[in-house]
């Protein structure tokens, strides 16, 4: 293994380059395998060094991480087929967002990665009718809180999480794609004119949309926790894009600076490039971790996560806000 690179730089270049994991000794390979866990990769780097030689401890546990994957996406696709069917008789659009619209989609970015919830955007407008409709499917409220419930409701881009009572399987409806507080404002109205109808009753957004999306979540919406993943999604999802019309679209959306900022951090993290000014301090966040997989520099994630409050909304809402969530502990928007 290059002994100057990080655990976590080990094994972006070995989702950029798999042959490079050649040089890796038994201990490396707990590290790898380690970080990968941590950052919900396992998936994706077993797709990835799939037909490339590898220990045959480690073959085994790449083979798993696929089985796993094809497991995944077939429930992740399996939600999103429930979810089509309860809103069906509204007839509004149903755009699938994230994982499940990479692995719907066919993309690159889906392949072999880990995908959680089932995140949609539908038409702001139309937020009372889907509410009722996953209700009345068997979908119940994750957080039955007044405060948070009203909380989403007035001030997030998606109403509160919903968890299906039998299958455990939770949807986010949004209606846009940054809170409604946040600096950049995105056209929701485009997002949803420019979807790609997949065929099946529900679409995806853009290649163009897509980027735009996965950078304001990384960049404009949180503290960079599951950055490699995002940032993963983004190197795939560039190569779908077309550069000129992606420019445009950013600029529509209010959401120039992180496209920019992704396409700079892309290769920095993954082709070998070098990251200048406060890029480097992002790709230091990126990469805080060990060879256990375990969180490291502290004090940079400490700034990152009050760098994503500071975002969601200005300081004397945001002071209010963390006022009242101190009150109740175990409590969290």
């Amino acid at each position: 293994m290059d002994r100057t690179l990080s655990p976590a730089a080990t094994l972006a270049r070995a989702l950029a380059a798999p042959t490079s994991t050649a040089t890796l000794a038994g201990g490396d390979w707990t590290a790898l395998l380690a970080v990968a866990r941590a950052e919900l990769l396992i998936g994706t780097l077993a797709h990835r060094l799939h037909g490339v030689a590898v220990p045959a401890a480690v073959a085994a546990i790449l083979a798993d991480a696929r089985t796993a994957a094809v497991e995944q996406r077939r429930a992740a696709l399996w939600e999103a087929e429930m979810v089509r069917r309860a809103l069906a008789p509204l007839g509004c659009p149903v755009v699938l967002l994230k994982g499940t619209a990479y692995a719907a989609a066919g993309l690159a970015a889906g392949a072999g990665r880990s995908i959680g919830d089932c995140d949609i955007l539908v038409p702001r407008a139309a937020l009372p009718a889907v509410e009722a409709a996953l209700l009345g499917a068997g979908w119940e409220w994750v957080k039955p809180d007044p405060y948070d419930d009203a909380y989403y409701r007035r001030w997030m881009h998606e109403l509160p999480p919903l968890i299906h009572r039998a299958r455990d399987r939770m949807v986010d409806v949004h209606h846009t794609i940054l809170p409604l507080t946040a600096r950049p404002t995105p056209d929701a109205d485009a997002l949803l004119a420019d979807a790609v109808d997949l065929g099946s009753g529900v679409a995806v957004l853009s290649p163009e949309d897509m980027v735009v999306h996965a950078a304001a979540h990384l960049f404009a919406d949180g503290d960079l926790a599951g950055g490699l993943r995002n940032l993963w999604d983004l190197r795939c999802l560039l190569d779908e894009a077309d550069p000129a019309a992606l420019g445009a679209r950013a600029a529509r959306h209010g959401l120039s600076r992180e496209v920019a900022r992704a396409r700079r951090l892309v290769p920095a993290i993954y082709d070998g490039g070098r990251a200048a000014g406060t890029d480097a301090l992002y790709v230091r966040r990126l990469l805080a971790r060990d060879g256990w997989g375990r969180a490291t520099r502290p004090a940079t994630r400490l700034a990152f996560y009050v760098r994503s409050h500071g975002l969601r909304m200005p300081p004397a809402m945001l002071a209010r806000h963390l006022w009242i969530k101190w009150r109740r502990p175990g409590s969290r928007a």
